[in-house]
């Protein structure tokens, strides 16, 4: 099994091309006006025109107006997209579009019941339970994850290259998510940060092989 990756929160040209070299399946785009990360419709149009075939989009949307939704898709009409608010299963079915379902992870969060609610999504995105939306880079405790959640999961929150071997080792997840680990400040991607996360998760798949 080969860990996919996606890296998140990309703003610039060079990072989405630095991403792309280092061998990234999926490259997050936040359409969230409070993130230090947010990009418009039209920006996120733009740096995704460079991915290429195989490559998927990813628009990250928080408790968005439907007004916003559609105009991301009509932007980027192949995107993936991202529920990381406090979205029902249908508001995240409304688009039609396969989405991923982001979870707050946290003491006494059931990620079973909450599977069954989204089990629509394509998967679970699991995420920090921290103040406002998203990790804040932060991880969580990943024995809260039980060992039987019924869609893939996403390992996200506080990943780096320090951690992320560790991380594939203990929740064999189906992708990783990473973006503040990989940053020299927020928004701004490092090339050689993303180049060791992604060669740290290659070799934990590696080691995980019989």
């Amino acid at each position: 099994m080969r860990t996919r990756i996606k890296i998140c929160g990309l703003t610039r040209e060079a990072d989405v091309d630095a991403a792309l070299h280092c061998g990234a399946d999926a490259i997050g785009f936040v359409l969230y006006d409070r993130s230090p990360r947010a990009v418009t419709p039209a920006r996120a149009a733009a740096l995704a025109r460079r991915l290429p075939p195989f490559v998927t989009p990813v628009l990250l949307l928080v408790n968005a107006p439907q007004v916003l939704c559609r105009a991301a898709l009509q932007a980027v009409p192949h995107a993936l997209l991202q529920f990381h608010g406090d979205e029902t299963p249908a508001q995240c079915e409304a688009p039609q579009r396969p989405y991923l379902r982001a979870a707050r992870m946290g003491p006494g969060f059931d990620l079973l019941d909450f599977a069954s609610r989204f089990r629509s999504a394509q998967a679970l995105l699991l995420d920090a339970h921290v103040d406002g939306y998203g990790g804040g880079g932060k991880a969580f405790d990943w024995s809260l994850i039980p060992p039987s959640v019924p869609l893939p999961v996403v390992l996200s929150g506080g990943l780096n290259a320090a951690n992320v071997v560790e991380g594939i080792a203990r929740v064999r997840p189906w992708a990783v998510d990473v973006s503040s680990g990989v940053e020299s400040s927020k928004g701004i991607k490092d090339a050689g940060l993303m180049r060791r996360f992604c060669d740290a998760v290659r070799r934990a798949d590696a080691a995980a092989q019989p």
